[in-house]
């Protein structure tokens, strides 16, 4: 069995087992290992796999920012959502490199739909952000012209378009999980596991199409 092989089983093994155990619990120092673990034995694998530069820094950026999220305290938000800007911004600039020459009005569509929706979205949460208006707004920003890069890739890549859609539904779900949830109320064990295997499920996608199509 290859580095990679090991890489991506432990990442798969690791990404189920929080999805299983840790996801809809309290924050902790195993939980802290076992989800920041999955997301870097997922860039080490991209890595090892020969994936693009942009692919790897992506999923490692990614991985620090559940280091971050994972830590205890509010104020770990701020480089957390920081460390998934920049995760956004290397994907934005990967699929504008492979983006398809050609534009279907399918695919246009299918931009507005999401762009527009996503603004209606945030403006509908803005209420209820506080201090944190500006940082989800350019968050979102971000997240949004991921997305729609993705939807302009090439069919080729369609597992990778897949996983972007996947995460930004984890990431509209979280959102409300943070700034519309009442503060005392515990995370619902639904809406963890949906924000963990969309999130985890698209990072691991977008990884596997992309090395998957580069073959």
């Amino acid at each position: 069995m290859t580095g990679g092989e090991i890489s991506l089983y432990g990442a798969l093994a690791l990404g189920a087992l929080y999805g299983a155990g840790f996801c809809y619990r309290g924050k902790g120092p195993a939980g802290l290992v076992v989800k920041t673990g999955s997301t870097a034995l997922l860039a080490l694998w991209a890595y090892l796999a020969g994936g693009p530069a942009l692919l790897v820094a992506a999923l490692a950026l990614s991985s620090l920012g559940d280091l971050f999220l994972a830590l205890e305290g509010e104020h770990w938000l701020k480089p957390g959502m920081a460390a998934f800007f920049l995760a956004h911004v290397a994907y934005v600039v990967l699929f504008w490199e492979l983006a398809s020459e050609e534009r279907t009005l399918p695919v246009l569509a299918a931009q507005v739909v999401l762009v527009f929706g996503g603004a209606f979205f945030v403006r509908w949460l803005s209420p209820y952000l506080g201090v944190m208006r500006v940082p989800v707004f350019a968050y979102a920003a971000v997240i949004l012209v991921m997305g729609a890069a993705a939807l302009r890739l090439h069919t080729a890549y369609w597992l990778v378009t897949l996983g972007a859609v996947m995460f930004i539904a984890s990431d509209a779900i979280l959102s409300l999980q943070l700034f519309r949830k009442p503060a005392d109320e515990p995370a619902g064990i639904a809406p963890s596991l949906a924000v963990w295997f969309l999130y985890f499920g698209g990072q691991a996608l977008i990884a596997w199409g992309m090395l998957g199509a580069a073959l």
